[in-house]
């Protein structure tokens, strides 16, 4: 009997980013791309728009902001305890299923031990009633727990019923361009639905597989944060295909699943913040060179993030407007062969056109002050600059030649 076959960093690699439609574009609707990502990571609210915009081929922003306005999709605490855009089906499914981590995500704070002696369950209970009648930000849920439990720490209270009740945060936060502070309602009452009191680990593995395999069971617990998942793959069994990877680690995924070769072309990819496939392996070593550590930057989102180059992690990202004047300024943490660049900084010039329609636009592409130098050259070299017209038409401005 022959072991498992051998899958090279590099296979992986293409495999994980052909299922998170990062090797071409999918010609898919909002929704099912949203589905089959199994939900995409959503702490800074504009971070999803940019991760669809760079994986679906007809993305049009007013579809996802529609579903979220009609609660077909939400932005709910799941997978490492971190906000999720997810389907309204999924959020059902996922959320019970990940809430022993949101649980020890809770434990482990200091909020924790400022409610000793606190029944809890009450405090659920009386902040589901407040919660069902308007959505509310943590401050303002705090105070109103606070005059039940006086004497107790506010910021605690509120901590404790995002944690361990489930909440989703409300529109207009998470609406392309829209802002809003981040208000909590219950899961329940803003779908309209009760989530699945009994989870299905098997069929929430084999989803997670489908989205960003082949993978090893410590992957599956980076991604949701769950501990004890070699149970679930031991009983998903012969219905698993086995791999060994470059280190001889055991590599699972699904026998039907794409996964193609090791030399198939990866074209640049701008991702945003937090993007899930470069935070969803424990081993991000296909992906991410040298385990480097993710850059994650704050704020709203869609105006920063990384980039993939030849399906490796190979840069940064960030939008700044000056009055009418946007520039694209991208970093790479080495220079790049010229037809990479040119790549690059055209994609860019597509970016540039999805989040800052109508600026006067500038694409600037060079080396990060802290990537190592070529020879004789400066700290900080610009590749090249790109002007964007106004219909959308590229044009080079001329770079600085090394």
């Amino acid at each position: 009997m022959t072991g498992p076959d051998h899958l090279s960093s590099r296979a992986a690699g293409r495999a994980t980013l052909a299922r998170q439609l990062l090797l071409d574009r999918a010609d898919l609707p909002v929704m099912d791309a949203v589905t089959h990502l199994a939900g995409l990571q959503a702490q800074a609210p504009d971070a999803p728009y940019v991760g669809l915009w760079s994986r679906l081929s007809r993305f049009d922003a007013s579809e996802l902001a529609q579903a979220i306005a009609a609660r077909d999709a939400v932005r709910v605490p799941l997978m490492r305890a971190t906000l999720h855009l997810v389907t309204a089906a999924d959020c059902a499914a996922f959320r019970p299923w990940v809430q022993p981590v949101l649980d020890r995500g809770f434990a482990g704070q200091a909020f924790a031990g400022q409610l000793a002696g606190v029944d809890i369950d009450r405090v659920i209970g009386a902040a589901a009633a407040m919660l069902a009648e308007a959505p509310m930000t943590r401050a303002e849920l705090g105070r109103a727990l606070a005059s039940q439990w006086p004497g107790r720490d506010p910021v605690a209270l509120a901590y404790a019923v995002t944690y361990l009740f489930p909440v989703v945060q409300v529109p207009p936060r998470g609406i392309w361009g829209g802002r809003g502070p981040a208000r909590w309602t219950g899961a329940e009452s803003w779908l309209g639905r009760g989530l699945d009191q009994h989870p299905d680990p098997e069929r929430l593995f084999v989803r997670y597989l489908a989205a960003f395999g082949p993978a090893s069971v410590k992957d599956a617990q980076t991604w949701s944060g769950l501990t004890r998942l070699h149970e679930v793959a031991d009983r998903l069994g012969p219905a698993l295909r086995r791999f060994r990877d470059d280190s001889g680690a055991e590599l699972l995924d699904l026998p039907d699943a794409p996964r193609p070769g090791p030399d198939i072309p990866a074209l640049p990819r701008f991702l945003p913040e937090y993007d899930n496939v470069l935070l969803s392996h424990a081993d991000r070593s296909r992906i991410v060179p040298g385990n480097r550590p993710v850059p994650l930057p704050p704020g709203n989102g869609g105006t920063r993030g990384t980039l993939l180059v030849d399906g490796m992690l190979a840069g940064t990202w960030r939008i700044t407007r000056s009055g009418e004047l946007a520039t694209l300024r991208i970093e790479t943490f080495a220079r790049l062969a010229r037809p990479d660049s040119s790549a690059v900084t055209e994609e860019g010039a597509r970016l540039f056109a999805f989040v800052a329609p109508g600026s006067g636009p500038d694409v600037v592409l060079a080396v990060a002050p802290s990537a190592p130098p070529a020879p004789s050259a400066p700290p900080e070299l610009v590749i090249s600059r790109v002007c964007v017209g106004q219909k959308g038409q590229i044009g080079r401005q001329g770079g600085q030649k090394s």
